[in-house]
């Protein structure tokens, strides 16, 4: 398992993707000079799920080594390479400032004077104190990603530190989860609900981190089949991996629909006209089809595809889910944000453009990061442990048990 796997995408890959990106970057400067009521929020859409993927890649990884995962650690490049796009991801969600104005309501002078519904929230909704959270969650959420990326390639150079270095990734991996916790809600009340000031849901939060983790689950899911498939990676993933990959696809897509159903339950069954705001455009006209196909991309398909363990073994129906899931979140991201700026859906070429762009980029990062580090950590005590075992013919479940 320590076999030192070179990765490289093809070049017509790396044009292709290259010419995507190039392609949003005009499609969204046009749009900010031609209409930029309808640049800024899909801006900010593509934005946030382009931060929230490579976030919830930092996530996975810390979840995997907080719990004591052996069964991924073989995996462990792929949640790395996404979790380098950060910084870039910072970027993005900084330049995202310049349209403060067309963004929020709530950015205008005197936006307060004639509203007392949020009168409350007039000192936490100021853009200074905005710019302050948004910079602290972002410069934590990087120095997690690359302290936890130093210890796994120094683990790799090391070999006599190999077991405290996975120690101290363990201990970082402890210490993230609770400040990614904090950061998180301040980023989702921050950039998403401070949308409709006039409302508030105590569950909010965590109805988008369980959509941000199905993201993260699938896009690893997603890179791994691919991998294992196209760039001989075959021997470093086992069937059972696909297939506890498979069980996390199927288990935490429930999560979503659970939080999904009891935040939409609670306000509907509570009717409180300060609540129901939210859901009113939501439910009603055009945006009330995107409104059901969303619970059925998200959860009604993938339930019912993953119920067999064959079908989570399945290398292309995990292919499928996975994208699935992902274009998924970007659905519900936009259900979350457009009905705030439109009054019904719409979907054209510049959006198109824009999303296809930034997906672009985040391939290319994933791609840059992947082949400069060894597919397959070097050193690391769980695989050691593993290629042992195998060596002396010893009966072991090295990736997780069927279930």
């Amino acid at each position: 398992m320590s076999e030192d796997v070179s990765f490289e995408i093809p070049s017509r890959s790396r044009l292709f993707a290259t010419g995507l990106v190039v392609l949003g970057a005009v499609a969204a400067f046009y749009e900010l000079l031609a209409d930029p009521q309808r640049a800024w929020p899909s801006l900010l859409l593509n934005g946030f799920y382009f931060t929230s993927l490579a976030v919830s890649a930092v996530f996975f990884l810390a979840s995997q080594r907080a719990t004591g995962a052996r069964w991924s650690a073989s995996l462990r490049r792929i949640p790395e390479a996404f979790m380098l796009a950060l910084p870039v991801a910072a970027l993005l969600m900084l330049a995202l400032l310049l349209g403060r104005q067309t963004i929020f309501p709530w950015a205008h002078p005197g936006a307060f004077d004639h509203a007392p519904a949020i009168a409350g929230k007039v000192q936490y909704l100021q853009m200074p104190w905005l710019i302050v959270r948004t910079v602290a969650a972002l410069v934590l959420w990087i120095v997690f990603a690359l302290l936890m990326r130093r210890a796994s390639l120094d683990q790799d150079q090391r070999p006599e530190m190999g077991l405290i270095l996975h120690q101290r990734l363990t201990r970082c991996a402890i210490v993230f989860v609770p400040v990614f916790a904090v950061t998180f809600s301040l980023m989702v009340f921050d950039w998403l609900i401070s949308l409709e000031p006039d409302w508030f849901s105590t569950m909010f939060a965590v109805y988008v981190f369980a959509g941000t983790f199905v993201q993260g689950i699938a896009a690893v899911t997603l890179a791994a089949v691919l991998l294992r498939r196209y760039f001989s990676w075959g021997s470093s993933i086992s069937s059972d991996q696909l297939h506890d990959l498979g069980k996390m696809l199927f288990a935490f897509s429930t999560f979503w629909a659970y939080i999904w159903t009891c935040q939409y339950l609670l306000i509907w069954y509570g009717n409180i006209p300060e609540e129901v705001t939210h859901y009113i455009p939501r439910t009603n006209g055009l945006w009330l089809y995107l409104f059901a196909l969303n619970l059925i991309v998200n959860w009604v398909i993938p339930f019912l595809v993953l119920l067999s363990e064959k079908r989570k073994r399945s290398p292309k129906i995990l292919v499928a889910m996975s994208i699935l899931l992902l274009l998924g979140h970007w659905l519900d991201l936009y259900l979350l944000i457009m009905p705030t700026f439109r009054s019904t859906p719409s979907l054209g070429l510049p959006e198109i453009a824009i999303a296809a762009g930034y997906m672009a980029l985040m391939f290319l990062l994933f791609a840059r990061a992947l082949a400069r580090a060894p597919m397959v950590p070097l050193n690391d005590p769980i695989l050691n442990y593993e290629e042992l075992a195998h060596d002396h013919d010893m009966v072991h479940r090295p990736f997780g048990v069927k279930l």
